[in-house]
């Protein structure tokens, strides 16, 4: 904060900022966010937002929390729209901090229609996403010459709605099969409990059963688990490994740069390595 921001200037009362808290690691916090974060007089946040995140607002910054969590009693998207409404109708300096960046997968957008019906100023604060955090910090790139030109960013949990596009026998609105032919190489967000149904989709498609795949959990954490397999073979094990959510799927051969630009000491389940940050 410079001499001339004051907490008015950077989130005036009676607004609310949309902020990316990044994937977990708070080195990744932008000077955006941590600006918002110190001027904030609430704060409305997710479940996977860190504590180390968390320790940027000031103490006597009210915090609520959100958290919605597969399989887990959770306050419904309605609800937090409606709250983050009254708390800026009420004066409030108000930070919605979001696990990620707010518009990848992040319902940002539903939040922001809801506030903008509202007629209440809003900004939107972007944040590192895990799609793309978690495999750096995996050693994995994303894009590399010689290999790959372009690569898709696609949800594993469609909404009802969304998902019906797809046919009374589908789960999904996107042809995997399709998918798998058109991108080298995938990023897949809350993908574990359809892996099975999506992995056949891609193979149905034409890749290879020897494809290399990593599970990415809670990326960028001192936690990080990498698991290093192949599209055939993911989904055993995955359960061998008892991996749960949350974690990012990468399909392609992109994945096998992580044995030489492997830079962290991440656990690796299948040869035990211990948890560490580096």
């Amino acid at each position: 904060m410079t001499r001339t921001d004051s907490p008015e200037d950077i989130l005036p009362p009676g607004s609310v900022a949309l902020v990316g808290a990044g994937p977990g690691d708070p080195d990744l916090l932008t000077l955006g966010a941590v600006k918002v974060l110190g001027a904030a007089d609430v704060v409305v946040y997710d479940a996977l937002v860190s504590d180390a995140v968390l320790d940027h607002l000031t103490p006597d910054c009210e915090r609520i929390f959100v958290g919605k969590r597969g399989g887990h009693p959770s306050v419904h998207q309605t609800e937090i729209s409606e709250k983050l409404i009254t708390l800026a109708k009420a004066g409030r300096r108000v930070a919605r901090l979001k696990g990620g960046d707010p518009f990848i997968f992040g319902r940002g957008g539903e939040e922001a229609c809801c506030l903008a019906r509202e007629k209440i100023p809003f900004r939107i604060v972007p944040g590192v996403t895990a799609g793309i955090a978690g495999p750096a910090y995996a050693g994995i790139p994303l894009t590399h010459r010689g290999i790959n030109s372009n690569v898709g960013f696609f949800t594993g949990h469609e909404s009802a709605e969304t998902s019906s596009l797809g046919g009374e026998e589908s789960p999904f609105s996107q042809d995997w099969a399709a998918i798998g032919r058109t991108f080298p190489v995938l990023v897949l967000y809350m993908a574990m409990k359809h892996l099975p149904e999506i992995t056949q989709g891609i193979m149905a498609g034409g890749r290879r059963a020897d494809t290399p795949v990593a599970v990415i959990r809670w990326a960028t954490t001192p936690d990080q688990i990498t698991l290093v397999t192949t599209l055939g073979r993911v989904v055993a094990d995955v359960a061998t490994h008892g991996l749960k959510p949350p974690a990012i799927v990468v399909i392609g051969e992109v994945v096998g740069f992580r044995d030489t630009l492997r830079w962290r000491q991440d656990r690796d389940p299948t040869r035990d390595d211990p948890p560490g940050r580096f």
